[in-house]
């Protein structure tokens, strides 16, 4: 389909750029990769139940007559501003907004241009004026030398001013962090972080070069930063990258939780040991549900709150595992 979609959004390949194909071709590899690895995650009774009930709490009329704001709410704050990650830490949250609004600013110009979608052409050849053409049908003209021309040509530096901090925010705290360093792995926790600072240094290198050296070491920065790009489209499917597909996912769980709560009749259930709320019915039993189909034989969990699933466990290790030290 995404070939499909190249061809036809170049008309017929004319706007397509042939020195950006290995960009194309990489996102090609990235779709065949996000759809089979979604397939294998959706698949799992966990990650299957979560997807069917978060899509059809999205497709609710029910839901959006009470609750008509509920998605955008839930999308711009859980999907868009991350506010969780605020509540673990402040420097954390601003982190990955910079990495977050840097990448997808810079998708949203790489993809079109590697498709052929978007293309900018001027009428004198040499400009200052340009025409901005997305699928050969002209939607903005602009001066090159003002503001507007600026952002334009150079959207993918601000992007990577964005990414770089970021990244290396998190670079240092994984060499830093005590907690950080214990569970990290080299290939799914640093090489992500890397390819990410790769790519923005070489790209913000190559305006350097074309400004200040005059094309100066061009042709091998341009390399560089391929091979940096292609690898990274490759690996998004198969390594932390993923997260970014399933997060919305998450989104329509978050949904259900909150048109559960506004439904009358869904009272809230206690914890059957301390009797602290814990959850609405409805979400409960979508959680036994799941660890029924995972045949865990603890159907009874979701209804205790995570501290006294603490203490029980406790009670259990020493009861059955530190009885046999004595």
């Amino acid at each position: 389909m995404l070939i499909v979609a190249i061809v036809l959004g170049s008309r017929l390949l004319r706007d397509f750029d042939s020195a950006l194909l290995p960009y194309a071709v990489a996102t090609v590899f990235l779709a065949f990769g996000v759809a089979y690895r979604y397939t294998v995650w959706i698949s799992a009774p966990g990650a299957r139940r979560l997807f069917r009930q978060g899509w059809r709490s999205f497709f609710s009329a029910a839901n959006f007559r009470k609750a008509p704001t509920a998605l955008p709410k839930m999308t711009a704050t859980y999907l868009g501003f991350q506010k969780f990650l605020g509540a673990r830490s402040h420097a954390r949250w601003a982190a990955h907004q910079l990495i977050f609004w840097g990448c997808i600013l810079a998708a949203l110009i790489t993809f079109p241009l590697t498709w052929g979608w978007f293309t900018f052409t001027s009428s004198t050849g040499s400009g200052p004026g340009y025409e901005m053409r997305i699928w050969g049908f002209k939607v903005l003209g602009f001066d090159s030398l003002n503001i507007v021309g600026w952002l334009m040509f150079h959207g993918l530096d601000v992007a990577a001013v964005l990414v770089i901090p970021g990244a290396a925010y998190f670079l240092w705290r994984r060499m830093k962090d005590r907690g950080a360093i214990t569970g990290q792995r080299f290939a799914y926790d640093l090489v992500p972080l890397i390819a990410l600072i790769v790519i923005s240094v070489t790209g913000l290198l190559l305006t350097f070069s074309s400004i200040f050296l005059h094309g100066g070491g061009y042709e091998f920065l341009a390399i560089l930063h391929m091979v940096s790009v292609v690898f990274t489209l490759i690996y998004i499917p198969f390594g932390k990258f993923f997260h970014i597909v399933q997060r919305p996912a998450a989104v329509g769980m978050q949904l259900f939780k909150y048109t559960s709560r506004r439904k009358e009749g869904d009272e809230v259930l206690a914890c059957r040991r301390c009797q602290e709320p814990i959850d609405t019915a409805p979400y409960v039993e979508n959680l036994q549900g799941t660890m029924r189909d995972l045949k865990l034989g603890f159907d009874q969990g979701p209804e205790y709150c995570p501290r006294c699933k603490r203490v029980m466990r406790g009670s259990a290790y020493l009861t059955h595992v530190k009885k046999g030290f004595k």
